[in-house]
């Protein structure tokens, strides 16, 4: 919904721009053919011979036209030529003029004959370029036909020209709007991205530990009666629920291509926290450290913190009750962490592992972040059931 409004957003933005160009133009039209108009009246009668109340009708065909030069130019241009085409055939020159209209009939004739080679199709640009050489070749006096046929020609080509540059401008301005588009997209997506993370990462592990621990207590504690037993199995049913409802999530949130952003907490000071809250949540976990801890950057100090607690995680949910042994070197200048768990136990893997289903995401989401400050993740699957993660970084991430 984010990535559709804030596309939508661009194109509304867009769309008001170029209306707003539009209404000013249509303003800009108005007044010029506003101002042909009252040129073109009073000065008919020292062109031409109209009786008084039929000059402004004659004056409107010469200068109304212009109205349509940006909505409908090939239209314009049919109107004015046909119009230039019948008034001096039925209205007699004046005395002394020699051209058979009006210099602002002219004038109107040469805008619609570049708007419409800038805006019509090509044939109808061929049609209008051919009918206006020929009108003025077969009217104008003397040889003065010829000099007009080839600046019609020159306004023609030109119009093409600007045309043609136009087309271009726009199709460029265009990619620069489907760039824009899809920089905000790809912003939405990472976003999403590091939202699956982080919900993968944070919520999805405690409630594993709520689930451990509910579903372990019957046996880590003796004496427990049924009632009591019934209330841990419902707390245990829950937290699996939320659980795949989370990872429901985490499948419309994850994308391909994601970016990692790291948030600025958790790191290596709050590791001893989380391998202390694992071992009361009922995971037999020991750890042994080497090195000192403030050689390691906080984005790499935050990576080892979601592996770590990743992997605890997974150990929980697919071996219940297996030792996990975890090692972490603060050396210089790779620093590395390791977690080795053995086979789970028997008696607990039916309570645990019966109603749950894997999201998929954790490995991936580990590798991910690993090679984001430049490090490595493998994983390995011991002979004996026990499984192995081991990822090494860079001190300094990149």
């Amino acid at each position: 919904m984010t990535c559709v409004s804030s596309v939508e957003g661009v194109k509304t933005k867009t769309r008001i721009r170029r209306a707003a160009e539009g209404q000013w133009l249509n303003v800009a039209i108005v007044v010029v053919t506003a101002i042909l108009f009252a040129v073109a009246w009073p000065t008919l009668q020292l062109t031409h011979q109209v009786s008084p109340p039929i000059q402004p009708f004659v004056a409107a065909l010469a200068t109304f036209p212009f109205l349509l030069i940006r909505s409908n130019p090939a239209l314009a241009w049919a109107v004015s030529a046909i119009s230039a085409l019948v008034i001096p055939r039925v209205f007699a020159l004046q005395d002394g003029y020699d051209y058979p209209w009006q210099v602002v009939h002219i004038l109107v004739m040469l805008a619609l004959l570049a708007a419409v080679s800038m805006r019509a199709a090509i044939p109808v640009v061929g049609v209008a370029w051919i009918s206006t050489v020929l009108l003025f070749l077969a009217d104008t006096p003397g040889t003065n036909g010829r000099g007009w046929a080839v600046g019609l020609t020159a306004i023609v080509v030109f119009g093409l020209l600007i045309r043609w540059l136009v087309l271009s401008r726009r199709q460029l301005a265009q990619q620069e709007e489907l760039s824009e588009l899809e920089r905000t997209r790809r912003t939405i997506l990472e976003e999403k991205a590091r939202i699956a993370r982080d919900l993968h990462d944070v919520v999805a592990h405690h409630m594993s530990m709520v689930v451990v621990q509910a579903q372990s207590a019957p046996y880590r504690i003796a004496g427990m009666s049924d009632e009591t037993r019934a209330e841990f199995e419902s707390i245990g049913a829950a937290g699996r629920a939320a659980l795949n409802e989370v990872r429901g999530l985490l499948g419309v949130l994850r994308s391909d291509g994601q970016v990692a952003e790291h948030a600025p907490q958790p790191g290596v000071q709050q590791i001893s926290e989380l391998l202390e809250g694992s071992r009361r949540a009922g995971i037999p976990v020991s750890w042994h450290t080497d090195g000192d801890p403030r050689h390691v950057s906080e984005s790499v100090g935050l990576v080892m913190y979601r592996i770590l607690q990743e992997s605890l995680a997974n150990t929980a949910r697919h071996a219940a009750g297996a030792a996990v042994e975890v090692t972490i070197a603060y050396e210089t200048p790779i620093a590395s962490v390791s977690i080795v768990n053995g086979p789970p136990r028997r008696s607990l893997v039916s309570a645990l592992t019966r109603h749950e289903s894997t999201g998929g995401n954790g490995i991936i989401g580990m590798r991910e972040r690993a090679q984001a400050v430049g490090g490595v993740l493998t994983t390995h699957l011991h002979d004996n059931g026990g499984f192995e993660v081991h990822a090494e970084f860079p001190v300094a991430s990149a």
